[in-house]
C-alpha cells in the first residue's frame, strides 16, 4: 500500500500477531484495518509502545489538514473524527472499510487521554450525561406526571366501578 499523507510505501509491521501498515521512511503515519487500533489505543495494551517511535527518515513536508483517500479504498476519502468523547485526537477513518490513518504522533496521544479503561468508560457516562440527561430527566418527570394521573384516573373507575356501576 502507498502512504496516503507523503506517498511513501508502507511497510507491514506485526506486533503482538496483528499486521499494520507503518510509513517508515517517510511521514510515520500508520494504517489500522477494522478493529485492530483496538489492541494499541490505551496505555495498558504494552505491545502498542512498539508502534510509538517510527523511523521518520528523511522529513518531508506534509500538509496534515489535507482530505486523504483510503490507502485499502482508494476512491474513498477519509473522514475526520475525533478519538474519544474528550475531542482531542483527530483521527481519520474510512466510511466504507472501517480503518483507521493515524499520523505521526495520533497514536501516542490517544493512549495518553485515559489511563485505563475505567476512566474512558467514565468519560463517555459523563459526556453523555451532559449532552443528554437535562432533557432526558425532564422527559422521565413529565412521564412520571402522565403516569400518576393514569393511576389516579384508574383509582376513580375502580371506585365508581365498585359502587355499582360498570362501564
Amino acid at each position: 500500500m502507498i502512504c496516503p499523507r507523503c506517498k511513501n510505501r508502507l511497510t507491514i509491521v506485526t506486533v503482538d500477531k496483528v499486521a499494520v501498515d507503518v510509513c517508515k521512511g517517510g511521514c510515520g503515519g500508520i494504517w489500522f484495518d477494522l478493529k485492530e487500533l483496538d489492541n494499541f489505543d490505551e496505555p495498558h495494551e504494552t505491545a502498542g509502545e512498539e508502534l510509538l517511535d517510527i523511523d521518520l527518515g528523511l522529513r518531508r513536508d506534509v500538509d496534515y489538514k489535507a482530505r486523504i483517500n483510503c490507502p485499502r479504498c482508494k476512491d474513498v476519502i477519509l473522514m475526520r473524527h475525533f478519538s474519544s468523547v474528550k475531542r482531542e485526537v483527530e483521527v481519520d477513518k474510512c466510511p466504507k472499510c472501517g480503518g483507521y490513518w493515524l499520523d505521526y504522533g495520533e497514536l501516542e496521544q490517544m493512549r495518553g487521554l485515559f489511563k485505563s479503561t475505567k476512566d474512558k468508560d467514565k468519560a463517555v457516562e459523563m459526556y453523555y450525561e451532559a449532552l443528554f440527561g437535562p432533557r432526558l430527566r425532564e422527559m422521565h418527570a413529565k412521564e412520571a406526571a402522565k403516569l400518576e394521573r393514569a393511576r389516579k384516573f384508574a383509582g376513580i373507575v375502580r371506585g365508581v366501578s365498585v359502587r355499582g356501576f360498570d362501564f
